[in-house]
């Protein structure tokens, strides 16, 4: 599962000029062969090892590198 954290994470790299915050179908797209499922599991291990954080608007949940972009309570959020 190392080649696949990697994955997630260089795309993520890439966009960081763009985006820091993606919806989980942004990375379903990386894995085509993967269902959603296993792609959740990646995603989980990240966040559990604090590589990566959820950003929750209440209706969806998104994902990005920990400390990257925007943080809530800059966003206007209480």
């Amino acid at each position: 599962m190392a080649d696949d954290k990697d994955v997630v994470i260089d795309f993520l790299k890439s966009k960081s000029a763009a985006k820091s915050k993606f919806y989980f179908k942004d990375f379903l797209e990386l894995f085509p062969g993967k269902g959603p499922r296993d792609v959740k599991k990646i995603l989980t291990k990240l966040v559990n090892e604090e590589v990566l954080e959820f950003w929750s608007s209440g209706s969806t949940t998104m994902y990005g590198l920990k400390g990257a972009g925007k943080q809530s309570h800059a966003e206007g959020e209480d």
